[in-house]
Parts: structure tokens; sequence; C-alpha cells
């Protein structure tokens, strides 16, 4: 019997942490949450959206850099291309469209 916590579970669990990381930053930004979704809204209309895919079991982002998946491999959440931890891809992402340099991290 595996001892992972479902699915549904570590994406409640990583969308709070996300949650509580903005919170604890300079920024305002409005997020908004339904389900398995978050929205992050910025002050220039743009908008980070993360979605869980239970499907295939990953985090999805759109940005304006693009869009990214990530796996949860080893405790963290893992770009399926390379471009990193997803709260240090968020730490760039959120700068780039918020304008002031932020660094989130899981627990804060």
């Amino acid at each position: 019997m595996s001892t992972e916590a479902p699915f549904e579970h570590l994406i409640d669990q990583t969308l709070r942490a996300i949650e509580d990381a903005l919170d604890a930053s300079a920024l305002d930004i409005d997020t908004h949450r339904s389900g398995p979704v978050l929205t992050l809204e910025f002050d220039d209309d743009s908008k980070i959206v993360i979605n869980g895919q239970e499907a295939v079991r990953e985090l999805w982002v759109a940005c304006r850099a693009g869009g990214f998946h990530f796996r949860r491999e080893a405790g963290q959440w893992l770009d399926t291309r390379g471009a990193g931890e997803l709260f240090a891809c968020l730490s760039r992402w959120v700068s780039a469209q918020g304008g002031v340099a932020v660094r989130l991290a899981a627990g804060r």
C-alpha cells in the first residue's frame, strides 16, 4: 500500500502554500480559488493560472512566460522540461508580472 497522500490532497496543500506565500509577500495580488484551480490576478489585468491535473498527476501553470507542467518528484514539484522547482519558477513569473521582486517559498 502506498504511503503517498492522495493527489487531490497534494494539490490542495500546494495551492494553499502558494496562497500563504503570496500573502507573506509585498505584492498586492488578487487570488481566486475554485477547486483545483488558483488564479492570480495582477494590477495590469494579467493572470497566472495554476491548475491541478489529477488524471496526469501534474500541476499546470499558464503565465506570460508560457505554459508549464510540474510533476511531484522527491517531495517537490519539478517542471517536466527542466525549468526548475515550482516555487522558484513562480517567484520569477510573479516578479515579472507584478513588477516587484519577490521570493516565494513553500511553508512560509
